[in-house]
């Protein structure tokens, strides 16, 4: 049996180039809501408990689903170890260095500061780990990007010794999301979406139960603000926006993709504006208008050359 994915439904010529165009839009949406689930649960629980309680859901429903549609599973452990690799570094790094940092009292706009580099960071790697050439405009573009994320976040940042911890761990975070995203390209472009994830919400949530059982009590207040984080976070970040993040990994560059994350301070800085009431100044509004134009330099197709 081939590790093939289940076919999809025909669509018109015209509609399957709108979803590939709006795909990358709903993905920073998606993402971007990542905030309002967090702000909401990390007060009723630890950090590394709420997260193995969410991979723990994920995992069973998703893999209940595979089971049931019969989708096909990894080949060989070699594959399967693939794809808990990637797996660990975009969800247990990256979402455990977010989360932790949060729960002691970093800022979340320092956090975004910091987790904001990765598209920087991606496109260095991407020339010697992928073979992508990233041009001179892509450059610019990830400079700009940089520059709008700070721009949005500037105003918010509170510098103080006692962040150090939090600090290193959105390093960690930012390390995690970089090199996930890179290995996933390079590992898991033919990984079934439906039991590939359920490898990696696995590999994840064993990751999560052995950190909360070394550092943490366990705490878990079940309310409704925390079972709405849980939801929220379960079906719209993890089944929603991560199942987007690797279809357009598997689609493009992954430098191309890497700086979509640029446009997610803006857009939580537009949500915590609508939602929570939070100020949006003209800083906020320069810096979603250079991130723009950053992710178009970085995204855009030249004329004679293919990016990919």
């Amino acid at each position: 049996m081939t590790d093939t994915p289940a076919p999809t439904p025909q669509t018109s010529s015209s509609a399957a180039p709108l979803w590939i165009a709006v795909m990358p839009g709903v993905f920073v949406l998606l993402w971007s809501t990542g905030f309002v689930g967090a702000r909401l649960g990390m007060p009723h629980a630890e950090p590394f408990t709420f997260l193995a309680y969410r991979f723990t859901i994920l995992t069973v429903l998703l893999g209940g689903f595979s089971l049931l549609v019969r989708a096909p599973w990894p080949k060989d452990w070699r594959e399967t170890g693939h794809t808990a690799v990637a797996g660990l570094l975009i969800h247990g790094a990256y979402l455990g260095g977010v989360f932790w940092s949060i729960s002691h009292g970093l800022p979340a706009a320092f956090s975004a500061l910091i987790v904001g580099v990765q598209p920087l960071l991606t496109a260095v790697a991407a020339g010697p780990y992928l073979g992508e050439k990233v041009t001179a405009r892509q450059w610019t573009g990830f400079l700009l990007g940089f520059c709008a994320v700070v721009l949005v976040v500037a105003d918010d940042v509170n510098l103080g010794s006692a962040y150090f911890y939090g600090i290193l761990a959105n390093i960690v975070s930012l390390l995690g999301i970089t090199i996930g995203t890179l290995y996933q390209k390079r590992h898991g472009t033919n990984m079934d979406l439906r039991t590939g994830s359920v490898v990696q919400f696995a590999a994840t949530g064993a990751a999560m139960i052995l950190l909360a059982a070394l550092f943490e009590q366990g705490r878990f207040e079940w309310n409704g603000e925390s079972i709405f984080a849980m939801v929220w976070l379960v079906f719209v970040l993890s089944l929603g926006a991560i199942t987007l993040l690797l279809i357009l990994i598997r689609r493009g560059a992954a430098s191309k993709v890497a700086s979509l994350f640029y446009l997610v301070p803006p857009a939580v800085a537009l949500e915590a504006y609508l939602l929570f009431g939070e100020t949006l100044d003209t800083g906020d509004i320069a810096g979603m208008a250079v991130a723009m134009a950053a992710v178009a330099l970085v995204t855009r197709q030249g004329k004679s050359k293919k990016d990919t």
